[in-house]
């Protein structure tokens, strides 16, 4: 958060460019100009850009100036709680406070009556105050059981703006999301057609450049409403880059050097199915409180179609300063059954050892019928969490086949023979491999 010693790290090493990231600072127009004045290259959009849509009341403003469909609500934070009762009541309950500068589900409350608005309106702008130094709040009509659906935009600086479509980021836990997917399965062609070109139409009025978000509710009955435009590179960009081919982190690189986009909006289609998952340090079972210490052991994933974008290794330190988020696991896949499957046998192999994570959850959701089914809205993570926080049948006999095995094994090895040496007999083959592939069949049932 010390922009002033990036820009002179940046000023030391001889550097040309600072490439923020998807921080706290890849949003506030302040750094990027105080980058620009450095003599340096910010990658990513113009503070302008940034400040523009940096406020959502003044990006609703912008948004409904560009004839883009906004969620009914105030453009300017209310003044007091008599003002938020009068829009409340014009509007009609449930409403949604949210924090103007906020983000990350920071400053927001649901509101689903009169008695609890007061109540609701201060602990709203105290949060507020605390996350982000303001403690402006606007109201929202509550829409109830809609998906969070974001379309990925990438525009040069010679004035094209592309669209490259969709990304499902509905599995949410009190509005941080948990797991996203590329495309989505409430998307048709056509529907993906019109809300890419919203979110063009969008970020062009903003005269936007470089990698961004525009994020949507998309109700049941095909409707979406812009939300508001993220002005960075998104946490969830790995699923985008998997079904599309296209390297967003280079393409940011290559436009702020200022090349021109050589892609054509006909040519970017979904191609397969890809599912993110993000792996915290977080006991999960315990109310989802943070987990701190050292790991001890990782082990990753391999195989087709696996990418893993860590910030771990054997023997770092996980604590309480920062981000839960310790890694993404990320797969993709011809179809979204075969991606599940996929995410399913590579969360299985993943070890973490010495802190607590969100692994053994994830497993749970990809076993869930509801999310095979693709039946979920931003409340059906909180809707389904007993259950999933309960292990079932299926997992418990995974664990049992895998200490099986690994008794098994154990047993093999430690077998005397007739010259009093312990040996795995030649036909069993290697008994550390043995358990390995009992434990993997099982988690591919």
């Amino acid at each position: 958060m010390r922009g002033d010693r990036i820009i002179e790290a940046a000023r030391q090493i001889g550097a040309e460019a600072i490439h923020p990231g998807y921080g706290f600072l890849s949003e506030r127009d302040v750094f990027a100009r105080a980058v620009r004045d450095a003599g340096l290259i910010f990658v990513g959009p113009p503070p302008e850009a940034i400040a523009a849509m940096g406020s959502k009341t003044a990006a609703r403003q912008l948004a409904l100036g560009a004839g883009v469909p906004v969620v009914p609500g105030t453009t300017e934070s209310v003044r007091d709680e008599r003002e938020a009762r009068e829009v409340a009541e014009r509007f009609g309950y449930p409403i949604l406070l949210k924090a103007a500068a906020g983000g990350g589900g920071k400053g927001m409350r649901i509101v689903r009556d009169a008695e609890s608005l007061a109540s609701s309106l201060d602990s709203a702008r105290r949060e507020a105050k605390n996350a982000f130094g303001d403690d402006a709040v606007y109201v929202e009509k509550y829409i109830v059981g809609p998906r969070h659906v974001e379309i990925q935009v990438l525009g040069d600086q010679h004035g094209t703006m592309l669209s490259l479509n969709e990304r499902e980021c509905s599995v949410q836990r009190r509005h941080q999301k948990m797991i996203e997917e590329a495309p989505s399965v409430a998307v048709t062609p056509e529907l993906r057609r019109r809300m890419g070109e919203t979110a063009v139409r969008a970020a062009s009025a903003v005269g936007y450049v470089n990698a961004g978000t525009c994020e949507f509710l998309l109700d049941r009955s095909g409707n979406f409403y812009f939300l508001e435009m993220n002005t960075r590179l998104q946490v969830e960009h790995p699923v985008t880059e998997l079904v599309t081919g296209i390297d967003l982190v280079q393409w940011q690189l290559r436009v702020a050097a200022g090349e021109r986009l050589s892609l054509l909006q006909s040519e970017i289609v979904p191609r397969g199915w890809a599912i993110e998952c993000r792996i915290t340090s977080e006991d999960t079972t315990n109310g989802f409180l943070p987990s701190t210490g050292r790991v001890s052991y990782l082990h990753l994933p391999s195989g087709p179609g696996i990418r893993w974008d860590g910030g771990i290794e054997t023997g770092s330190e996980v604590a309480l300063h920062y981000d839960p988020m310790l890694a993404k696991l990320i797969v993709w896949a011809p179809t979204r059954d075969a991606a599940i499957a996929r995410m399913h046998r590579a969360l299985n192999e993943l070890v973490i050892e010495g802190v607590e994570t969100s692994r053994d959850f994830h497993l749970r959701v990809m076993e869930d019928e509801e999310f095979r089914r693709g039946e979920i809205d931003i409340q059906w993570l909180e809707r389904r969490l007993p259950s999933l926080l309960t292990p079932d049948s299926s997992t418990a006999r995974f664990r049992l086949a895998a200490i099986a095995a690994a008794l098994a094994a154990k047993h093999d090895r430690s077998t005397p023979t007739t010259d009093g040496v312990a040996r795995v007999p030649a036909s069993s083959g290697d008994s550390r491999e043995s358990w390995k592939r009992t434990a993997r069949r099982e988690g591919l049932r």
